[in-house]
């Protein structure tokens, strides 16, 4: 039986002090008299003062010689200690060890990356990786509760598909019984359509699968994704959206998170910023322009890398929408710009300090005969999307949509280097496992 909970920081609170506390030994220091004992429970770690007068010598002995991840189960009494974690410590009364530990390979020590990843079912124990997961944990919550609040409904869509979202390069491919090859989702955008078109407001939220084989720091080859569609909504009202959702989440999730931004070394300050400014909306043809000037080989019709991404957050100095992309290069459901036929009404949400792309979307091309045209011209065979075509059959309206890709916003919200500490257990195109 553990302690009731604190709702804001889920940890024990100073009115329950009677009950065991389990948890497992995170760390020790001290001296003869009294050891300091860092306790993990319900992932937070606590401070557990241990006094040798008060214990005994036999006790006393024990904990100091008490391993790393031991499990244990304490009482005492609840003390205030603004220089503790939390501002309190459990005094310990009695002590009682649960199971065992020896030779714990994650030690104080520098490990290297390639150590640790193949280690990450321990390497989630420790300190950072317990704030990057209640980071992760509030994120995701705080999305959902977005949703909800603004009367969106949860629609699950399959991960197992017959049919092509994205580019057919980056498709994980599985035989599918009698049915030929089946497919690994790269989004649930076509099937999360359908739903729009019976509750108007829709969303989705699980894991995606890429298989891009790319090692940047950026990538993942599974990630979890975002989706949302609604009907009867343009493309300005869709940035209009996005924009008053990707601000609310964070600063709800920087709200909830401080205690571990601090563990992190995050100031919040630089990002809580950018989420006070508004989002310039920038043309593709202007961003061209834009890193022409700074220099850079590029000409329209080209897509803007990571770098060049970089390069136009710094000249306008906070978070930008670039919108209207060349049709080209754009998937075959966006719809084309009446104002440019060689464009569609895209957009994607950049983020600064090098994250780049968070947010991919467009308003959907309404017309069945247009739909149809951009298949064939994906070479996608028509027949394939009966399904989806019927949506354009069938009391077609004016509809968008967007995905967002979890990871690299909680890269943002953590200021993390690297994607791969933002998933429990990262799948890259050189790991498997653990």
């Amino acid at each position: 039986m553990i302690p009731s909970l604190d709702p804001k920081l889920s940890r024990p609170s100073l009115t329950n002090s009677s009950q065991p506390l389990n948890g497992w030994v995170q760390g020790l220091r001290g001296n003869n008299h009294v050891q300091f004992l860092l306790l993990r429970t319900n992932g937070n770690i606590l401070q557990v003062v241990c006094e040798k007068e008060t214990l005994g010598e036999e006790l006393f002995k024990q904990i100091k010689s008490l391993p790393q991840e031991t499990s244990i189960s304490v009482t005492g009494s609840w003390q205030e200690n603004v220089k503790a974690p939390g501002g309190e410590e459990l005094v310990l009364s009695t002590l009682t060890i649960v199971g065992n530990s020896s030779d714990y390979p994650i030690t104080p020590k520098e490990h290297g990356p390639d150590f640790l990843h193949n280690h990450r079912h321990l390497w989630l124990r420790s300190k950072r990786q317990l704030a990057i997961q209640r980071v992760r944990s509030e994120l995701s919550f705080a999305i959902r509760e977005f949703f909800r609040n603004d009367g969106y409904t949860l629609i699950d869509t399959p991960i197992l598909t017959g049919s092509i979202g994205e580019s057919a390069g980056t498709l994980f491919s599985t035989e599918y019984f009698d049915l030929g090859q089946a497919y690994l989702a790269q989004t649930g955008q076509l099937y999360l359509e359908t739903a729009a078109f019976a509750h108007s407001k829709v969303y989705c939220f699980g894991p995606t699968f890429r298989a891009e084989k790319s090692k940047t720091k950026r990538h993942l080859t599974e990630f979890w994704m975002l989706e949302a569609e609604t009907a009867f909504l343009d493309q300005d009202a869709n940035l209009d959206l996005q924009e008053r959702f990707v601000k609310s989440v964070l600063r709800t999730t920087i709200e909830r998170t401080i205690e571990e931004l601090k563990t992190l070394e995050r100031d919040p300050e630089p990002l809580l910023k950018v989420l006070n400014t508004p989002f310039p909306r920038v043309d593709y043809g202007d961003a061209i322009q834009i890193l022409k000037d700074a220099k850079e080989t590029i000409e329209w019709g080209e897509d803007i890398n990571a770098e060049r991404e970089q390069i136009l957050t710094n000249h306008f100095g906070t978070a930008i929408f670039i919108q209207n992309f060349p049709r080209s290069i754009k998937a075959f459901y966006m719809k084309q710009n009446p104002q440019d036929p060689r464009t569609v009404l895209s957009a994607d949400l950049i983020a600064p300090d090098g994250i780049g792309e968070i947010i991919g979307g467009s308003e959907r091309e309404e017309s069945y005969e247009k739909i149809v045209e951009r298949l064939n011209e994906e070479g996608l065979p028509p027949e394939d999307y009966s399904w989806y075509l019927d949506l354009r059959k069938y009391g077609s309206v004016p509809h968008a949509g967007f995905g967002m890709g979890l990871e690299r916003v909680i890269a943002w919200v953590c200021g993390l280097p690297h994607i791969r500490e933002c998933i429990p257990f990262p799948r890259m195109i050189y790991r498997l496992t653990p």
